[in-house]
């Protein structure tokens, strides 16, 4: 475990991770089940959708839940002749979703973006 656990702190300052932990758990045995997490309770399945519209090359489009609900999941898509989507992540309050992209060739780029959006308890 030791040798994995190095792996892991090194692997991570290789590739510039900050403030990972690592915990070394015993493997579960048949005597001593793993640990559950309790399931969040979810209502008021939502998903909202941010329609395509050409913006800059790596411009970050922002979708965001009504008010009271989280982010659960969402996507974006990139469109155009050459598009690539470059990232597509939930916002750092957890409140909606992010998407942002870039065109070879192109000064702008068609990003649509998605949140699913749920009162969690």
């Amino acid at each position: 475990m030791r040798h994995r656990k190095l792996t892991t702190i090194a692997l991570a300052a290789a590739i510039g991770c900050a403030g990972l932990t690592t915990v070394a758990a015993a493997p579960a045995t048949a005597s001593a089940p793993a640990a559950s997490v309790p399931a969040a309770d979810f209502t008021g399945y939502q998903l909202v959708k941010l329609p395509n519209a050409n913006v800059p090359n790596f411009t970050r489009r922002v979708v965001r839940c009504p008010s009271g609900k989280r982010a659960v999941g969402g996507g974006a898509e990139a469109q155009g002749n050459d598009a690539i989507l470059v990232g597509s992540f939930p916002t750092d309050d957890g409140t909606g979703w992010i998407g942002l992209g870039r065109q070879n060739n192109y000064n702008d780029v068609g990003i649509s973006v998605y949140v699913i959006c749920a009162s969690v308890s």
